[in-house]
């Protein structure tokens, strides 16, 4: 049955970190190539609509920019989470059934606090896309697979505490790839704890091993979650020609993983072969969010030969099978060894810059809550730049106990130089900065 599927394009030609690197202007252009030579456009039930621009208001429900947004953002990255607000408008208020926004710079390596670009990214698109939807809209329940070769450490620090948004992602073992992270028992904060899942995947895993991981675990997770909104994270990077990973998806597995897991939206991430993955992975997905035929979704250079998935991956997938769902229907006892009882929750985090070559010390602290996701305070500070905030978040849905506790610690919070103390309240839709 066919749908009505939007396309929100952002090539972003005014925007590259360096003119030889991966993440470059004409990452999109072969991919807009391939849609009009295809001719998807003729098709009714297939539109464009063209980016908005994300507002500041947006950016900070999700974000504490250090020193300011200006400071650390592009125009290209305030119309790339535009692109996700405009997909996010036109499947809410049911002009398509669903949406792919096809934007650039991507986001999802992009923490609550940013001091700069890392992984690539500078503003989590995904996360300012899901807090739009969820202040305009009144969704509450939103779960987020992240298909992109590199665990989204980003998207799960953002939602890490937040019991109303299931994460996960299915990425290269963290052993033998960036961020590093990602791992099984990384399950969530105290007051999210299972609201998390990590699926770390061998190199070489093929299109039999991502249909396994999404029909086995992911499938039966999300079911079970009961979301109102399904959005994919849709790194393409798992491509078997991608320059900078090592696995060994295909165009057509792309597609059918989309066909399977049927987003509501889906928004481009990471995917760096820009001829020869890209333009066939973005036609494949598009086909089939719009319940087109994806049968013939093949690379001209594709040999199903060449791209058999050895046995011993085949074998270390059920195994993580095992040890995911162990976790997962053993989640409340797990929690009480992770979290003993207490009424608050620290934890302290070195962030490495790769992009801009900084370094983040943070320290957060959470109150642990039974009735909503606990306000968090976090200590950030950046010695390459002198830069230091406090900031303080109370979560949607908050409870008065952590309202008033969030409060009080920002009008209780030092001053001193350098030291930006903010309060960002979710639940009121406020952002109020004092020095």
């Amino acid at each position: 049955m066919t749908r009505k599927t939007g396309l929100v394009f952002f090539p972003a030609y005014d925007y590259a970190i360096s003119p030889t690197h991966p993440e470059r202007e004409e990452r999109l252009l072969y991919t807009q190539d391939q849609v009009l030579e295809e001719g998807l456009f003729d098709f009714d039930n297939i539109r464009e609509f063209k980016p908005g621009i994300a507002t500041p208001e947006d950016i900070c429900r999700v974000h504490f920019c250090v020193p300011d947004l200006d400071t650390v953002a592009h125009a290209s990255h305030l119309i790339a989470a535009g692109g996700c607000l405009t997909a996010a408008d036109k499947v809410m208020s049911g002009e398509v059934d669903n949406a792919f926004a096809l934007v650039r710079p991507p986001g999802h390596h992009s923490f609550r606090v940013v001091h700069g670009s890392r992984g690539f990214c500078t503003l989590n698109i995904e996360a300012v896309m899901v807090e739009y939807i969820r202040h305009k809209y009144g969704v509450r329940r939103i779960a987020i697979v992240d298909t992109d070769c590199h665990h989204g450490d980003g998207s799960q620090d953002i939602f890490w505490h937040d019991p109303d948004v299931l994460f996960i992602s299915l990425h290269q073992d963290g052993r033998t790839l960036y961020p590093g992270s990602g791992f099984v028992d990384e399950l969530g904060g105290p007051n999210a704890f299972g609201a998390t899942i990590n699926l770390p995947l061998p190199p070489g895993t093929g299109e039999q091993g991502f249909l396994y991981v999404l029909d086995d675990i992911v499938m039966p997770i999300v079911e079970a979650w009961k979301p109102d909104l399904v959005v994919n994270s849709a790194g393409q990077d798992n491509h078997y020609s991608d320059p900078i990973t090592q696995m060994a998806f295909t165009a057509h597995g792309y597609a059918e993983l989309n066909r399977r897991l049927a987003p509501d939206i889906c928004v481009l991430e990471g995917g760096y072969s820009i001829q020869t993955a890209l333009p066939y992975v973005n036609t494949g997905i598009i086909l089939a969010m719009a319940g087109l035929d994806i049968a013939h979704v093949r690379e001209p250079d594709y040999d199903a030969f060449d791209h058999r998935q050895p046995g011993e991956i085949t074998d270390y997938l059920r195994r993580l099978k095992e040890a995911v769902f162990e976790q997962w229907h053993a989640r409340s006892t797990l929690k009480r060894r992770f979290y003993p009882d207490g009424e608050f929750h620290t934890r302290s985090k070195d962030i490495f810059y790769d992009t801009d070559g900084l370094r983040e010390h943070q320290r957060e602290t959470v109150r642990i809550c039974p009735d909503c996701g606990g306000t968090i305070v976090t200590d950030s500070r950046c010695d390459d730049t002198g830069n230091r905030i406090l900031g303080i978040t109370i979560p949607f849905h908050a409870c008065d106990a952590c309202r008033h506790h969030g409060e009080h610690q920002y009008e209780a919070a030092p001053s001193g130089r350098n030291l930006h103390v903010i309060l960002q309240d979710k639940d009121r839709d406020r952002y109020l900065v004092r020095t």
